[in-house]
């Protein structure tokens, strides 16, 4: 190996990517994981030519071992770093989530739970909301038409 391919699996022991934040572990994720790309394709090509020189795939095994190395110890590598992306990620959701939901309770939108309804009357509900899709009120109104039609085929009928 290089001095600098020596460096880069030096880059993510898990003392070098403890203080790494989430966009520098996927910068290092991403500079892994094309050298890890680059040493297994290298490999695949040559095994390929080497299968009719050697007589069979795994008589040619045994050649070109040195790109099947390094791309064996570029994944390991680019495992410990995509473990440690996960992580990171995952605190990150749960700190956006923590935020909202902080967010959620000290600017409420939803009914006042002071207020009650009068003893006897029914409680005003708002219905079926129309979805924020496209068409959503062409859909609802079509599919109450439907509705309607059906119900007058059958009150139709003798």
């Amino acid at each position: 190996m290089s001095d600098a391919e020596r460096g880069l699996v030096a880059d993510t022991e898990r003392d070098a990517i403890a203080d790494l934040t989430e966009d520098e572990l996927l910068e290092l994720h991403t500079r892994i994981r094309r050298t890890r790309s680059k040493y297994a394709k290298n490999y695949r090509r040559a095994a390929s030519s080497n299968v009719k020189q050697a007589g069979g795939r795994g008589k040619g095994f045994a050649q070109n071992s040195r790109d099947r190395d390094k791309a064996e110890v570029f994944e390991l590598a680019l495992a410990r770093v995509s473990r440690q992306v996960a992580v990171r990620a995952n605190e990150a959701a749960r700190e956006l989530k923590d935020e909202r939901l902080a967010a959620a309770r000290q600017g409420s939108t939803g009914p006042d739970s002071t207020a009650s309804t009068p003893a006897g009357a029914a409680p005003t509900g708002r219905g079926r909301q129309t979805r924020k899709t496209t068409g959503g009120l062409k859909k609802d109104a079509s599919s109450q038409s439907a509705g309607a039609r059906r119900q007058a085929k059958r009150d139709a009928r003798p």
